[in-house]
């Protein structure tokens, strides 16, 4: 009879960072739980990580490595000595400007920095991207801007000290319900605490709200700037403080004052008495947490949206105390880690860039490079990276722990590109990512709970996994699968220098966080010991220092000056006229807004196998107002179009006043695996952000059109 043991592993899905307790007998969980002293989520889960278990049963499971013999051939199974050389070879002679890698929030930071080492060390290739860029490059690109650097300021704690949540573009109690338990909480323990929810749709997090602000889509930045104009309207602005505190702040507030309040309210798609009353609720000194997500960041406008939620808390004197702060949720358990890493294309280790020689020569001396040896241009961003590979560019992609054919914008698009590049490698757990159909080479990685490894959560808590299961058939952890890579490459180069000799994963962390020894986010003191011993937040600069809960205390932050900067005339009037930039018109009225549902998650690799989360979404749906419905000539229940500039979906239409009128909801979770018509980015639009170079994923044109039942 076998006997039960325990393991703890980060939940793979949402960036809350949740610690999962796994009773395993034999070699399958049996039970998932939450232990009440587990930081950060201290007894609670939310369905999906209760039933994270089931994803182990996956009947579409990689369990060896597959080749294609010629492009468009059959897959066939290979050893892994085969799949490596393969990919090893066809990097080694390919251009550095023609491979690419992207990669995924979800790798735990010891393969992300392998990564990274691999294509920026190895390859001196800056053509590195990740599915990050569409969750959290505007919050990254906002907190550079104003403070310095990436990173939140506060934590999680915060919650249990604010009295006034603002939640913009963040459907919390669907997508971060653990955390939004926390909000709930706290307005029981202080009944004067106010929710403020900025959103098209009435969310389940909006039925919450004391203020649902319904803003038009285009009209986040004008809805905040008539927030911040209404505090200093109401005296509540020291504007003389504001001024001396933060560089460029006398001439923000000139520019604010000569906006017009009734514009800045039609410009947001809200009514001014909505706007007003929703304002009041930042007066009086409150304690104000900001905390936004990719109704923020995935926008042509985003790293804005970012800079006036900054300037709220700026206004108010905030940053830097207990219960106050602008904090960015993320999408995926390890995206912050991968920023410390510098996986995406403008970045290096240790929150370093590509651009600055002396980050470049630091880089090159700790991996052993010739000076010179790093390329000083940022390599090209997901949605350049694929516009490349679908034009030729590109004679090795790599794709590891995600699905671009379902998540990125414009499908058509990436599907061509993987279809014209020579070699694509797909490193993942599952076949039933539609990316894997387009795989020369397949390398089958563990997933979690068969790997140990590390994450960093939204408030920059890191965590260690434990490995408490066999991970099936030839399956590797993924920082092995790309060191076996690095060292074939340099065997083949006659290079013995062995930067990829790491005998496991405590090795690797090791090694990355020596690069971020007196960096911004600073993760020098956190041994293999320490973090087998409990989580820590950075900073963390010596094996001694007790973790950094909150960051900028008394204001003062990494910029020269010391003080945040605001944004400056030119980006607010780029900005202004990016506002939607594929906006509606005769031939396609309705906006169409993509976004997520409670029981899925990304393109449904994992939730599909799970029974009880798939059954609660018959599919893929459009959320339509009763007035687009009856103007289109559509009812709950019919089959319909959804048509844009650049492809059409079909879904079931859901008539619902939780619609904004105008506007079109569709999760994205629904991909070609469900229908050839049923992947909702074949619409969307591939315009980005002039500084994330995030793309608008929430706002392009279209037109709805009845299918008939014949079709």
């Amino acid at each position: 009879m076998s006997v039960a043991r325990a393991g703890k592993a980060v939940c793979p899905y949402c960036g809350v960072g949740c610690v999962l307790t796994s009773t395993v007998e034999g070699n399958a969980v049996k039970r998932i739980r939450a232990d009440p002293a587990d930081a950060p989520n201290f007894g609670m889960m939310c369905p999906k990580g209760a039933l994270a278990g089931e994803v182990f049963s996956d009947p579409d499971r990689l369990t060896r490595p597959l080749i294609r013999r010629e492009k468009g051939g059959p897959l066939e199974p290979a050893t892994w000595e085969q799949a490596i050389v393969r990919v090893a070879d066809a990097l080694a002679e390919a251009p550095a400007d023609r491979v690419a890698w992207y990669g995924s929030g979800q790798l735990d930071t010891e393969a992300s920095y392998a990564f990274t080492k691999l294509f920026k060390g190895l390859l001196g290739c800056n053509h590195t991207d990740t599915n990050s860029r569409l969750c959290m490059s505007s919050a990254v690109a906002g907190y550079t801007q104003a403070f310095g650097s990436d990173g939140p300021p506060g934590c999680y704690a915060d919650i249990e000290e604010a009295d006034t949540f603002l939640i913009l573009g963040a459907n919390m109690a669907a997508n971060h319900p653990v955390l939004f338990n926390r909000v709930r909480r706290r307005r029981v323990v202080e009944p004067d605490a106010r929710i403020v929810v900025v959103d098209p749709r009435r969310t389940r997090t909006a039925a919450h709200a004391d203020h649902h602000l319904a803003v038009a889509p285009g009209g986040d930045v004008p809805l905040l700037r008539f927030l911040a104009r209404a505090l200093v309207d109401a005296g509540e602005i020291d504007a003389a403080a504001f001024a001396a505190a933060t560089d460029g702040g006398a001439a923000w507030l000139d520019r604010l004052a000569a906006e017009d309040p009734d514009d800045l309210a039609r410009r947001s798609g809200v009514p001014r008495a909505q706007l007003d009353a929703a304002a009041e609720t930042l007066f009086g000194g409150r304690k104000l947490m900001s905390l936004y997500c990719m109704g923020a960041n995935q926008s042509a406008q985003g790293t804005l949206k970012n800079r006036e939620l900054i300037h709220l808390s700026l206004l108010l004197g905030q940053l830097g105390r207990p219960g106050c702060g602008p904090f960015s949720l993320t999408g995926q358990p390890n995206a912050m880690g991968g920023r410390e890493v510098g996986y995406l294309a403008h970045q290096l280790p240790g929150y370093r860039l590509v651009a600055e020689s002396a980050d470049r020569e630091a880089m090159e001396r700790f991996w052993g490079t010739v000076r010179g040896s790093i390329s000083p241009e940022p390599g090209r961003a997901a949605v350049e990276m694929f516009k490349a590979a679908a034009a030729g560019a590109t004679d090795v992609l790599w794709v590891a722990c995600t699905n671009p054919v379902a998540s990125l914008p414009d499908a058509e698009r990436t599907r061509e590109a993987l279809r014209r590049t020579p070699l694509v490698v797909v490193q993942d757990v599952t076949a039933a990512s539609e990316t894997v159909a387009y795989a020369d080479v397949v390398l089958p990685a563990c997933q979690w709970g068969e790997k140990a490894g590390t994450m960093t959560n939204s408030e920059r808590l890191v965590v260690r996994s434990d490995r408490f299961l066999e991970a099936p058939g030839a399956c590797r952890p993924d920082w092995w699968i790309v060191a076996s890579v690095g060292h074939a490459i340099e065997e083949r180069r006659g290079d013995a220098a062995g930067r990829f000799a790491w005998a496991s994963h405590e090795d690797v962390w090791d090694e990355f966080r020596r690069t971020t020894t007196g960096r911004p986010c600073d993760l020098a003191g956190m041994t293999n010991e320490r973090l087998r011993a409990g989580p820590l937040q950075w900073p963390c600069p010596d094996p001694g220092h007790p973790g950094t809960a909150r960051r900028y205390a008394g204001g003062r932050v990494l910029t020269a000056s010391s003080k945040p900067r605001t944004a400056g005339e030119t980006q607010e009037t780029a900005a202004r006229s990016a506002a939607i930039c594929d906006a509606a018109d005769a031939a396609f009225p309705l906006v169409l807004t993509t976004g997520r549902v409670a029981s899925q998650w990304h393109s449904r690799t994992k939730t599909r196998h799970v029974a009880v989360l798939d059954a609660q979404e018959g599919g893929p749906f459009f959320e339509v107002h009763p007035d687009d419905a009856a103007a289109a000539g559509v009812t709950h229940g019919d089959r319909a179009a959804v048509v844009g500039r650049r492809g059409r979906a079909e879904a079931t239409v859901r008539v619902s006043d939780e619609a904004r009128p105008g506007c079109v909801f569709s999760p994205f979770h629904w991909a070609d695996s469900a229908g050839p018509l049923a992947n909702v980015n074949q619409l969307t639009s591939d315009a980005v952000d002039p500084a994330s170079q995030q793309p608008e994923l929430k706002a392009c044109a279209v037109r709805i059109e009845k299918v008939e039942e014949a079709r």
